[in-house]
């Protein structure tokens, strides 16, 4: 009798920006994250060759998708969905990121294209006609959920964590604002389409439970990319989670949710290691480090794919080299997912 299986799809060391995956049971078939994106600028390949190994990922994704009954969206950056192809989502069921809220603007702008064309294509109908009112709701300081984080010293750098942090909830705030006054997408139930929100919910199928966290931070607090959800999939005592774009994680709490949810299979993303310097610091990276070692000492998954923003550098392996020597001293399943399949990450053939 099949059990829980996993399949990584595609993913940053196959040469493209995704972080997609199938998982089966005998109750669903469930795609994760099904987008994909080109390699940044200074990823050492051609403009052409990036665009060959995007075009073979969204093949491959497209091929998983025939298979899936349910596709997830962690949130609307295009390395996690696809906007345009928008028949990979017919007969789905698709479980979403609320774009109501905990969103940033371009984000919203993305859901609301993307909800408009699926309006259009499978409903016959403009999502104009079906916008909800804008709701007064009340959004709370998302730091008084992080304990630990708030709690950690950073030495040298708490005068300047602290005007940072400031800084972002004044952004939130700004934002929350916002979220009052949007016109509120609603889910949708089409004849070949159906779309639910599912930040905070759990869906059962047969035997098989799907549940989504709250909205969490991508990278560190208040980062102005906007927010995620992760995905716990249980089938039969056995756990699997996808951790969509904690980029580490950074965020101690996070690190401690997972640790207490012991998953078996662990799709864990990491720091962009290729942002060092510009858009990431070292302290956060060793933050990430030293989350994803807690992660592998504390947790007994039979495999971690730790992979997405992490191998889009040569160097990225050297930067994150305490966890690589965890690993082998533990003798723990930890690899990127081109090496879970008999391959060598893209980048460091090039």
């Amino acid at each position: 009798m099949m059990s829980l299986k996993f399949k990584p799809v595609w993913f940053d060391s196959l040469g493209a920006k995704s972080a997609c995956c199938l998982v089966e049971t005998p109750d669903a078939s469930i795609l994760l994250d099904p987008g994909i994106a080109a390699m940044q600028p200074s990823f050492p390949a051609s403009r052409l060759q990036k665009l060959r190994w995007k075009m073979k990922g969204k093949k491959e994704i497209k091929r998983a998708a025939s298979r899936a009954d349910i596709i997830i969206i962690s949130h609307y950056h295009h390395d996690h969905y696809m906007p345009n192809d928008l028949g990979i989502y017919k007969h789905k069921l698709i479980l979403a990121k609320d774009p109501n809220a905990y969103i940033n603007d371009s984000q919203r702008k993305r859901a609301e294209l993307f909800y408009s064309k699926l309006c259009k294509r499978f409903g016959k109908i403009s999502l104009a006609e079906i916008l909800l009112k804008p709701e007064k709701l009340s959004y709370a300081n998302p730091l008084n959920e992080l304990k630990i984080a708030s709690k950690k010293d950073f030495g040298d750098y708490n005068r300047r964590r602290k005007e940072l942090i400031k800084a972002g909830l004044n952004w939130f705030k700004a934002r929350a604002k916002k979220w009052q006054s949007y016109a509120r997408i609603p889910e949708l139930d089409f004849e070949n389409l159906r779309v639910r929100f599912a930040d905070r919910k759990q869906f059962c199928f047969g035997e098989t439970k799907i549940r989504f966290t709250k909205p969490l931070f991508h990278g560190i607090e208040f980062a102005r990319v906007g927010w995620v959800i992760a995905t716990v999939i249980e089938y039969e005592g056995k756990k699997f989670i996808h951790t969509s774009d904690l980029n580490g994680p950074i965020i101690e709490d996070y690190a401690e949710w997972l640790c207490k949810e012991k998953p078996d299979l662990l799709v864990l993303d990491g720091p962009a290691t290729y942002m060092l310097g510009y858009m990431f610091n070292r302290i956060n990276l060793n933050r990430a480090i030293e989350n994803a070692c807690k992660i592998i000492k504390e947790t007994n998954a039979k495999l971690i794919i730790y992979d997405h923003h992490l191998p889009r550098e040569k160097r990225f392996k050297e930067r994150t080299s305490k966890l690589w020597q965890l690993v082998k001293k533990l003798n723990k399943n930890v690899s990127t997912a081109a090496e879970y399949l008999g391959k060598k990450p893209i980048v460091l053939e090039l």
